[in-house]
Protein backbone atom coordinates (compact mmCIF):
# COMPACT_ATOMS: atom_id res chain seq x y z
CA UNK A 1 0.00 0.00 0.00
CA UNK A 2 0.99 3.53 -0.63
CA UNK A 3 0.08 6.37 1.50
CA UNK A 4 -0.32 10.07 0.28
CA UNK A 5 -1.04 13.12 1.80
CA UNK A 6 -2.32 16.59 0.08
CA UNK A 7 -2.45 19.62 2.24
CA UNK A 8 -2.73 23.06 0.85
CA UNK A 9 -0.36 25.65 1.07
CA UNK A 10 3.39 25.45 1.65
CA UNK A 11 4.92 25.45 5.54
CA UNK A 12 6.55 28.65 5.78
CA UNK A 13 8.28 27.62 8.96
CA UNK A 14 11.76 26.17 8.45
CA UNK A 15 11.87 24.60 11.94
CA UNK A 16 8.53 22.94 11.55
CA UNK A 17 9.52 21.92 7.88
CA UNK A 18 12.84 19.99 9.19
CA UNK A 19 10.64 18.19 11.44
CA UNK A 20 7.98 17.09 8.81
CA UNK A 21 11.27 15.93 6.52
CA UNK A 22 12.63 14.13 9.49
CA UNK A 23 9.19 12.34 9.98
CA UNK A 24 8.58 11.56 6.32
CA UNK A 25 12.48 10.28 5.75
CA UNK A 26 11.92 8.04 8.93
CA UNK A 27 7.91 6.51 7.74
CA UNK A 28 9.77 5.91 4.28
CA UNK A 29 11.15 2.80 6.55
CA UNK A 30 7.87 1.23 6.50
CA UNK A 31 5.66 2.71 3.36
CA UNK A 32 6.08 4.55 0.28
CA UNK A 33 4.87 7.72 1.64
CA UNK A 34 4.25 10.79 -0.45
CA UNK A 35 3.43 14.92 0.98
CA UNK A 36 1.83 16.49 -1.90
CA UNK A 37 1.46 20.50 -1.34
CA UNK A 38 -1.43 22.08 -3.17
CA UNK A 39 0.08 25.88 -3.97
CA UNK A 40 -2.20 28.51 -2.31
CA UNK A 41 -4.88 29.78 -4.47
CA UNK A 42 -3.94 33.26 -5.95
CA UNK A 43 -6.33 36.25 -5.28
CA UNK A 44 -8.48 34.35 -2.69
CA UNK A 45 -9.09 37.83 -1.36
CA UNK A 46 -11.83 38.19 -4.37
CA UNK A 47 -13.03 35.18 -3.48
CA UNK A 48 -15.78 34.14 -1.33
CA UNK A 49 -15.50 31.14 1.44
CA UNK A 50 -17.36 28.79 -0.62
CA UNK A 51 -15.48 29.86 -4.09
CA UNK A 52 -12.61 28.96 -1.95
CA UNK A 53 -13.43 25.97 -1.05
CA UNK A 54 -14.89 24.84 -4.60
CA UNK A 55 -11.68 25.88 -6.38
CA UNK A 56 -9.30 23.80 -3.32
CA UNK A 57 -11.97 20.95 -3.78
CA UNK A 58 -11.06 20.85 -7.63
CA UNK A 59 -7.65 20.83 -6.61
CA UNK A 60 -7.64 18.13 -4.48
CA UNK A 61 -9.50 15.91 -6.84
CA UNK A 62 -7.58 16.38 -9.73
CA UNK A 63 -4.65 14.81 -7.28
CA UNK A 64 -6.89 11.73 -6.70
CA UNK A 65 -7.57 8.64 -9.07
CA UNK A 66 -10.82 6.50 -8.67
CA UNK A 67 -9.16 3.56 -7.39
CA UNK A 68 -7.53 5.97 -4.33
CA UNK A 69 -9.21 5.51 -0.77
CA UNK A 70 -9.66 9.35 0.39
CA UNK A 71 -9.80 10.14 3.96
CA UNK A 72 -9.93 14.00 4.89
CA UNK A 73 -8.50 15.01 8.10
CA UNK A 74 -11.88 16.96 9.37
CA UNK A 75 -12.69 18.04 13.04
CA UNK A 76 -15.90 16.43 12.77
CA UNK A 77 -14.03 13.26 11.93
CA UNK A 78 -13.69 9.77 14.14
CA UNK A 79 -11.07 9.71 16.82
CA UNK A 80 -8.18 7.46 17.60
CA UNK A 81 -6.03 6.86 19.86
CA UNK A 82 -2.47 6.14 18.26
CA UNK A 83 -2.43 1.84 18.90
CA UNK A 84 -6.76 2.24 17.37
CA UNK A 85 -4.80 4.33 14.84
CA UNK A 86 -2.21 1.56 13.82
CA UNK A 87 -4.94 -0.70 14.24
CA UNK A 88 -6.91 0.89 11.61
CA UNK A 89 -3.59 1.32 8.62
CA UNK A 90 -3.28 -2.39 9.35
CA UNK A 91 -7.00 -2.99 8.34
CA UNK A 92 -6.46 -0.73 5.51
CA UNK A 93 -3.44 -2.64 3.97
CA UNK A 94 -4.97 -6.21 4.90
CA UNK A 95 -7.91 -4.78 2.60
CA UNK A 96 -5.96 -4.82 -0.68
CA UNK A 97 -5.97 -0.66 -1.27
CA UNK A 98 -3.26 0.54 -3.60
CA UNK A 99 -3.50 4.30 -2.04
CA UNK A 100 -4.49 5.62 1.04
CA UNK A 101 -5.04 9.27 0.49
CA UNK A 102 -5.29 11.72 3.28
CA UNK A 103 -6.29 15.46 2.63
CA UNK A 104 -5.92 18.28 5.08
CA UNK A 105 -8.11 21.12 3.75
CA UNK A 106 -7.42 24.43 3.34
CA UNK A 107 -8.41 27.50 5.78
CA UNK A 108 -13.08 26.73 5.58
CA UNK A 109 -12.31 22.90 5.14
CA UNK A 110 -13.51 21.22 2.16
CA UNK A 111 -16.36 21.13 -0.65
CA UNK A 112 -19.33 19.35 -0.72
CA UNK A 113 -17.85 17.67 -3.38
CA UNK A 114 -14.82 16.60 -1.57
CA UNK A 115 -16.71 15.29 1.16
CA UNK A 116 -19.06 13.07 -1.23
CA UNK A 117 -16.42 11.37 -2.50
CA UNK A 118 -14.36 10.74 0.66
CA UNK A 119 -14.32 7.39 2.47
CA UNK A 120 -13.84 8.60 5.47
CA UNK A 121 -13.32 11.35 8.29
CA UNK A 122 -10.80 11.42 11.04
CA UNK A 123 -9.90 13.95 13.71
CA UNK A 124 -6.43 14.52 15.54
CA UNK A 125 -7.87 16.46 18.19
CA UNK A 126 -11.17 18.45 19.03
CA UNK A 127 -8.30 21.46 19.20
CA UNK A 128 -7.77 23.65 16.56
CA UNK A 129 -4.01 23.25 15.15
CA UNK A 130 -2.67 25.37 12.40
CA UNK A 131 -2.55 23.67 8.92
CA UNK A 132 1.28 23.82 8.95
CA UNK A 133 1.37 21.52 12.04
CA UNK A 134 -1.07 19.22 11.44
CA UNK A 135 1.42 18.13 8.59
CA UNK A 136 3.64 17.42 11.57
CA UNK A 137 1.28 16.13 14.08
CA UNK A 138 -0.35 13.55 11.28
CA UNK A 139 3.08 12.40 9.87
CA UNK A 140 4.56 11.68 12.93
CA UNK A 141 1.49 9.26 13.92
CA UNK A 142 1.53 7.72 10.82
CA UNK A 143 5.23 7.14 11.90
CA UNK A 144 3.98 6.17 15.43
CA UNK A 145 1.13 3.67 13.54
CA UNK A 146 4.09 1.81 12.23
CA UNK A 147 6.53 1.58 15.10
CA UNK A 148 3.20 0.38 16.94
CA UNK A 149 2.58 -2.58 14.07
CA UNK A 150 6.14 -3.65 14.23
CA UNK A 151 6.58 -3.56 18.36
CA UNK A 152 9.20 -1.38 17.99
CA UNK A 153 10.20 0.93 21.38
CA UNK A 154 9.15 4.15 20.28
CA UNK A 155 5.45 3.86 21.43
CA UNK A 156 4.93 3.82 25.00
CA UNK A 157 1.64 2.96 26.74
Amino acid sequence: MNIKLIAIGKTDNKSLQTLIDDYTKRLSFYIKFDLEIIPDIKNVKNLSESQQKEKEGELILSKITPTDQLILLDENGKTFNSVAFSAELQKKMNSGIKTLVFVIGGPYGFSDTVYAKANGKISLSLMTFSHQMVRLFFIEQLYRGFTILRNEPYHHQ
